[in-house]
């Protein structure tokens, strides 16, 4: 009984975190993130450092820094939803607006590849592509329902998400009309069915979600290359062009209103690539479009302010 009562104090010992080297360590991580894991049939609060991020990874129990107590729990398994190699490879959160199918699922895709975690939006309740997408992720990808132009669901989805912090917010919207019918054609309904769809709805997201997005983090919209003034020499597509080109004017005066915080912003120019949208004449595949448009957002937060950009990171005129 004497060598089972010391054998279970060494485990004990072994298993108890010593405070003085926790808080000294607390006071120099710049985030901690406490993962509860199993010793031995006792179950410890164990301090690891992982980069700030890593604490929004879905399924992930945040702990309180300052608890270093450990209890005796029942002789039953216990399940850690997330390991920590999984957290510390997702260290990225993006909130995709738009991201059922085309361009936007794509990009969800891509996201992913590069070990970010996901909360991608579609429009009803119909299953999506997105939707397998999400049960092949292991837990990265999570799905919201929003209709960007209905008000009181982008409001609804805020609150859903009012805890929480993304290193990106990218809005993909768009939808055209008949490419032939120039402006003195198309029906009132029509005009303002594209306009509401590609140019307001987007900004009102952005107004509502910017505050989600860390303050060196990226807020994205999907724009167009017809979206230049100065680049329309041909004409074609007139309310789609007029579309875009409001989008853009609207994210020039947000970004002038918020120029003194430190987020990158950037209006995507995705080439015209061969989707629902862009039609069979697209000069681009998904595949040479999506991975160079992840590849510049990536890296556009290292320039803070608003910029125009196409799919290879090259400025756009205006």
């Amino acid at each position: 009984m004497a060598s089972a009562t010391s054998a279970t104090r060494a485990v004990v010992k072994r298993c108890a975190p010593s405070r003085a080297r926790t808080r000294a360590a607390a006071s120099r991580m710049s985030a901690t993130s406490l993962v509860e894991r199993t010793c031995r049939g006792c179950f410890l609060k164990e301090t690891r450092d992982f980069p700030p991020l890593a604490m929004n990874a879905p399924g992930t129990r945040i702990l309180n820094a300052t608890d270093y107590s450990y209890s005796r729990l029942p002789d039953t398994p216990v399940r850690t939803p997330r390991t920590a190699m999984s957290i510390l490879q997702s260290q990225k959160n993006l909130l995709l607006v738009g991201a059922s199918r085309g361009l936007g699922y794509a990009m969800a895709e891509e996201f992913l590849k590069h070990q970010w975690n996901v909360v991608g939006t579609v429009r009803g309740e119909a299953r999506t592509r997105l939707h397998e997408l999400a049960e092949k992720s292991a837990g990265r990808c999570e799905i919201e329902t929003l209709d960007i132009t209905l008000p009181d669901q982008i409001n609804a989805l805020r609150s859903r998400l009012a805890a929480r912090t993304f290193d990106m917010l990218f809005v993909n919207a768009g939808i055209t009309n008949n490419p032939q019918e120039t402006i003195g054609e198309v029906s009132t309904e029509e005009f303002v069915r594209v306009m509401v769809t590609n140019a307001l709805s987007p900004m009102r997201v952005v107004e509502a979600l910017h505050d989600l997005v860390a303050s060196d983090g990226t807020i994205g919209v999907m724009s167009s290359g017809q979206g230049s003034v100065s680049n329309n020499t041909s004409g074609n597509r007139e309310v789609y062009r007029a579309s875009k080109a409001a989008l853009n004017t609207l994210m020039r005066s947000f970004a002038a209103r918020h120029v003194a915080h430190r987020r990158a912003m950037v209006l995507m120019a995705p080439g015209w690539v061969r989707t629902d949208l862009g039609g069979p004449e697209g000069r681009l595949s998904i595949e040479e479009s999506v991975p160079n448009v992840v590849s510049t957002l990536r890296s556009a937060r290292d320039e803070p302010g608003l910029r125009y950009l196409d799919y290879l990171g090259r400025t756009v005129p205006w």
